[in-house]
């Protein structure tokens, strides 16, 4: 009995034991996990930046010529040469097509023939008329013959001033064998190759487009239509357009034209804007990123895009305080682009804000920061209205 009391009270002795081990390890891990849960979250952070900021509205815009000429020629006749090369840059008047001259080379020397056998039957009608007008003061010559003598002296002056008009018609459609650019441009692709037989008006040689200065159009919501409307009556507002997907071809120009109606189906207005074009960035056809600048906020407060997260309540940064502590800060957004945000309300210049490790983060958390300087230090200054 001694030794079965003595086994039930060693198990139990060995138990106790047991369970304050376990107490101890636990209470150890919960001191580790509690020390672990202390220590400061190494987070990236940049101070709000005050600084002046272009307020814009961006869109997609088209390129388009500035002025577009399809070359026709103005007389039937067989095309006998080409005087320029595919997507050659001319000058208004240079020499693009001749049209064969011979056949209107004779029809002017046909017309010119005329015009000198009318203009001597004109000469000696008026020697007539007055030899008859003479006569007849003297009473030789009866009233019918005068009549007669004058009236022939005044068709023969109607047939020389046709003969005169046919003339000036032939040279004209002598001229038209000529065919010349009427803009400065660049040509497209020949229609038409020497050889063929030409009928005017019908057949399209060649198509002109001029490209400096070129045009952009572009449509904005309408609800942007006030303020356009408001910075034009007080100045030029300048527009820039970007190549998609190559950023260094930009070209400046200034809006040039805002639609006189709003496009009821699309709720936008066209807008249309002048570039010089000088480089030949921009090609008629392009689709190109459009900013227009309407005026300038001179004192706009500016974070790193990623300082800005998204909650139910919506946006919010982190406030990093004075005890290095962070406080969950709603903001209002004014717009974001290229990296840099820009706050509305909620923030003051020179506030410390997380820029990365927002994910360990809830309000009250202590911090480990690292200073970085963010894209709103050195960011063009633009927005983007909503």
């Amino acid at each position: 009995m001694k030794s079965k009391a003595w086994s039930i009270a060693g198990v139990a002795a060995l138990v106790t034991v047991s369970a304050s081990w376990v107490g101890c390890f636990e209470k150890a891990d919960a001191g580790g996990n509690a020390k672990k849960a202390r220590l400061p979250v190494p987070v990236l952070a940049t101070n709000a930046v005050e600084k002046p900021m272009a307020v814009q509205v961006r869109a997609i815009g088209n390129v388009e010529a500035f002025a577009s000429v399809s070359v026709r020629s103005q007389v039937d006749g067989l095309l006998t040469a080409e005087h320029f090369r595919e997507g050659q840059e001319v000058r208004k008047g240079d020499r693009l097509f001749t049209i064969d001259p011979q056949p209107f080379a004779e029809s002017l020397k046909q017309a010119e023939a005329n015009l000198a056998r009318d203009k001597a039957q004109l000469e000696n009608a008026r020697l007539e008329d007055r030899r008859y007008e003479e006569l007849g003061r003297k009473g030789v010559a009866s009233p019918q013959d005068a009549d007669k003598a004058r009236a022939t002296f005044a068709a023969l002056r109607a047939t020389v001033q046709a003969d005169e008009a046919a003339v000036s018609n032939a040279k004209l459609k002598l001229g038209y064998t000529e065919i010349r650019s009427p803009i400065d441009g660049r040509t497209g692709d020949l229609r038409k190759d020497a050889g063929n037989v030409i009928k005017a008006q019908d057949d399209e040689l060649v198509v002109i487009n001029q490209v400096q200065p070129i045009y952009v159009t572009f449509s904005v919501p309408e609800y942007h239509l006030p303020d356009i409307k408001r910075f034009v009556a007080a100045g030029e507002l300048k527009v820039e357009a970007v190549v998609a997907n190559h950023d260094e071809l930009r070209a400046q120009g200034q809006l040039s034209f805002v639609n006189n109606t709003v496009d009821a189906a699309t709720g936008t207005i066209r807008l249309k804007a002048t570039f010089p074009n000088t480089n030949n960035v921009l090609w008629p056809g392009q689709f190109v990123n459009v900013r227009l600048d309407l005026t300038t906020t001179p004192r706009a407060i500016v974070v790193p895009s990623q300082a800005v997260q998204t909650g139910q309540q919506g946006e919010f940064v982190y406030v990093i305080k004075a005890d290095r502590t962070v406080e969950l800060r709603p903001v209002v957004l004014a717009s974001s682009h290229n990296g840099v945000a820009v706050i509305e309300q909620g923030l003051r210049a020179g506030e410390l804000v997380v820029t990365d490790g927002h994910l360990r983060l809830v309000p009250g958390s202590k911090v480990d920061v690292k200073i970085s300087i963010g894209p709103a230090a050195t960011a063009p200054m633009e927005v983007k209205t909503p």
